[in-house]
């Protein structure tokens, strides 16, 4: 019996794995790395500047999290003639390894993905997380566009905790949109 679309969306080789936190604490200042920080639906991180305001409707909520592809960061220093690119340059408040970020988001517009990081943050990837105009600026001539397409996603709390350097990414649940 073959498989159909909807059980290959599904399918991931492992397990991911959160390789760093980066809170933003001011909107023009240098985001800074974590060892661990508290998730919370309607805030997103607690210490970074978007915490600072409740967010209740659907639309408020998408961009309660950044995320992005811990293997793109040595891509996007090919790409802009550099190093590595750290995590704090790009401002996305998770990095993570070992799934594609791209695929945590479900195809089909009926249905979403939960991911469970660690023992009790649960999100949903809201969509693409495109580059500022900052990103030139800080990646050099080139850098906004090195990052189209590898920008990450955004994403909103479903379930509240704390996050740590280590945690395990799993996809949880499917859920129905109704």
């Amino acid at each position: 019996m073959g498989s159909t679309l909807r059980d290959l969306v599904r399918r991931f080789h492992g397990t991911g794995r959160l390789d760093a936190i980066v809170l933003r604490p001011d909107r023009l200042k240098d985001a800074v790395s974590v060892h661990e920080a508290r998730a919370e639906p309607g805030l997103g991180l607690i210490g970074d500047h978007r915490s600072l305001r409740l967010r209740q409707s659907d639309a408020q909520r998408h961009r309660e999290l950044s995320l992005i592809q811990a293997e793109h960061l040595s891509l996007l220093g090919v790409w802009t003639g550099q190093a590595p690119v750290a995590p704090e340059r790009l401002r996305r408040n998770l990095v993570i390894s070992g799934i594609n970020i791209a695929a945590m988001h479900s195809p089909f517009r009926e249905e979403s993905f939960v991911w469970r990081i660690g023992g009790s943050v649960r999100i949903e990837i809201t969509g693409p997380c495109p580059p500022c105009s900052r990103m030139e600026d800080e990646l050099g001539e080139g850098g906004y566009a090195a990052l189209r397409g590898h920008g990450g996603a955004t994403a909103r709390i479903v379930e509240g905790g704390v996050l740590r350097v280590g945690d395990t990414v799993n996809l949880e649940v499917e859920s129905t949109v109704g």
